[in-house]
């Protein structure tokens, strides 16, 4: 859909369903374990809706988008305590949340004030964002807005049969949910109540891009008895051209083990998305490599998304790929680029 921002009106309808959900504090009574779906009355895809603010810390509606947003969300809380809670916010989703005033940005304050509302308190004033992988989070685009309408409609419609049924949500199978489904009748939606599978996603395809003259020319060199230390990671200042989303630039880094050299850096940004920039990444490599005419003996990793990405690239030069919880030589080369880049 084009980006286009949300009129007037349909910023005023979101603050009228978001102020519904406030009266009804469906956190109360609901976890945010307690997932149910809305089905999108433009697109027909998925969000799955989770109520959050039961500890009364952040009471907020998230809606984890599409089937991927729905299992990284359930991949969230298996680890809930391996990673750290700003990884939530790498799943694609929509989010309502009750902030203090303190919290807004000038452009929330600015769209409060055209509708001429109030609100008083702490955790009071509304707040919408979009949470996209690789980006800031960010202002709602108009198809956002009225989707995110819909869901906190349904919020307050499923929280309170909720309330009153609390095995509503119950399914016999595990990848089975309760959905919202729009319907037209007389020219009005009318929503209904339906158990659906919703399987896993098949994982996103990632097509590597390599330089294949260039690659028969490394072959041709000796291979040497470097072992490089090879990391991929998000730069912390979000970059971008004024009013787009900003994305997180992120840098791969070569540097050699022994002596803690940096044998190469690339700085990759996800605006095409993850999938894309990641395919990328063994090209970046080979460049990296081909300039400074080295075929390394070994590679050590400490992700396993990297591992399989480099892992053609080894078996055509030949080097061993492994993985490491720690890589000394990259962290202290890490935080030197860190140190300039903020």
């Amino acid at each position: 859909m084009p980006a286009t921002k949300p009129s007037l009106d349909e910023w005023g309808r979101l603050y009228q369903a978001a102020s519904r959900v406030k009266q009804t504090a469906p956190w109360e009574w609901m976890e945010e374990t307690d997932v149910f779906g809305v089905q999108d009355p433009e697109t027909g895809e998925m969000g799955f809706v989770s109520v959050m603010g039961a500890l009364g810390q952040h009471l907020a509606i998230a809606v984890y988008l599409g089937a991927q947003g729905l299992y990284s969300f359930w991949a969230f809380q298996q680890l809930a305590d391996q990673v750290p809670a700003e990884a939530l916010l790498g799943i694609p989703q929509l989010q309502a949340s009750f902030e203090n005033r303190t919290d807004l940005s000038k452009e929330d304050r600015q769209t409060i004030k055209a509708l001429g509302l109030k609100f008083r308190g702490r955790q009071s004033w509304p707040q919408f964002r979009s949470f996209r992988p690789g980006f800031l989070p960010w202002y709602l685009e108009a198809w956002e807005a009225r989707f995110l309408t819909h869901v906190l409609e349904q919020v307050v419609e499923v929280a309170l049969q909720f309330k009153e049924n609390p095995t509503l949500l119950d399914t016999e199978n595990e990848e089975d949910y309760l959905v919202r489904l729009p319907r037209q009748e007389e020219g009005k939606l009318v929503w209904e109540g339906q158990v659906l599978p919703v399987p896993p996603p098949e994982p996103t395809p990632i097509r590597i891009a390599l330089d294949l003259d260039l690659l028969e020319k490394m072959k041709q060199l000796p291979q040497s008895n470097l072992v490089l230390e090879v990391d991929l990671f998000a730069m912390p200042t979000p970059m971008g051209e004024q009013d787009q989303r900003p994305y997180f630039p992120c840098m791969l880094l070569i540097v050699d083990s022994e002596s803690g050299l940096v044998l190469g850096s690339e700085l990759l940004t996800p605006e095409e998305g993850l999938e894309t920039m990641w395919g990328v990444i063994p090209l970046m490599l080979l460049y990296q490599l081909a300039q400074a005419e080295i075929v390394p003996q070994q590679i050590n990793v400490r992700s396993l998304l990297l591992s399989q990405l480099l892992q053609p690239l080894a078996d055509q030069l030949g080097f061993e790929i492994k993985g490491k919880p720690t890589l000394r030589s990259l962290n202290r080369a890490k935080e030197f680029f860190l140190e300039r880049f903020v």
